[in-house]
């Protein structure tokens, strides 16, 4: 079944803001209530947990965007506090009680088993060739609780296109402070300013602008020459083409049906 992109790119928008609940205050609490001392040895210890005891090196391989050295401040600290079968699961337990919070009544409504189980079908329906995030969130055991089944299968869904999105990335030489600052352009903002790379050192971060710049992406005045904006343009739909496998699984009607019980679960978060 191949759907169309902008369906594809909707089920982006929706498991985007599904699967980044996990880096939010009440996931973050429950992180540090286990030894965590900051919000970053959390972050490390939950998303990398279904690599197991992977190496540093690994981890900065496989996020790809971080900046050297960045990985190393916590990993492999955290497995000294924290095991990653116990940080899974203070990950799951943190980011169901953080969608629950906030979507309120929607939490316990009927239709969400429906689209826990679309979500569920296409989240493990991908393939994993190449893509060494998702297939390690493929191993895990499937929630049964809706709430957290749903957040699951976001997370898979979210993990195999950004997998898929980094091999764009190297494919067309941008690493990933690159595409932090491809990023801040497309929002408006200038690298300087921008939250991921912001902290890094000024001439570091001018050398990559640069580098953007003498590729014909970047202008003068530190924003997208047309050709910037066409060059990020086409690798998000090409993200969202290699994306689309996911969603096979299912007919058109069940997309629909997805993408119409995920929208009022998104915009109560």
């Amino acid at each position: 079944m191949s759907h169309p992109l902008a369906k594809i790119r909707r089920m982006f928008e929706l498991v985007e803001v599904l699967g980044t609940i996990t880096f939010s205050e009440v996931p973050d609490e429950a992180f540090r209530a286990v030894g965590m001392r900051n919000y970053w040895d959390g972050y490390f210890a939950g998303r990398a947990a279904p690599l197991g005891l992977a190496p540093a090196e690994v981890v900065h391989a496989v996020f790809y965007n971080f900046a050297e050295g960045e990985v190393a401040r916590h990993i492999p600290w955290v497995w000294g506090k924290i095991t990653p079968e116990e940080a899974i699961a203070v990950r799951e337990r943190g980011s169901a009680a953080a969608i629950r919070q906030r979507i309120g009544e929607l939490a316990d409504a009927p239709g969400l088993v429906r689209i826990a189980d679309l979500a569920t079908r296409a989240a493990l329906s991908a393939p994993t060739e190449g893509r060494a995030l998702y297939a390690g969130l493929r191993t895990l055991d499937v929630p049964e609780e809706p709430v957290a089944r749903v957040w699951h299968a976001a997370t898979l869904l979210r993990e195999h296109r950004g997998d898929g999105h980094n091999a764009l990335l190297v494919a067309h030489g941008i690493g990933g402070t690159e595409a932090h600052v491809l990023t801040a352009l497309a929002l408006g903002t200038k690298p300087a300013e921008f939250g991921r790379i912001h902290h890094l050192p000024k001439d570091r971060l001018a050398a990559v602008v640069d580098g953007l710049r003498g590729r014909g992406l970047v202008d003068a005045a530190d924003g997208f020459t047309d050709a910037g904006r066409e060059f990020r343009e086409r690798l998000e739909t090409r993200t969202d083409e290699l994306a689309a496998p996911a969603y096979d699984v299912l007919t058109a009607a069940e997309l629909d049906e997805l993408i119409t019980g995920l929208t009022p679960v998104a915009d109560a978060l």
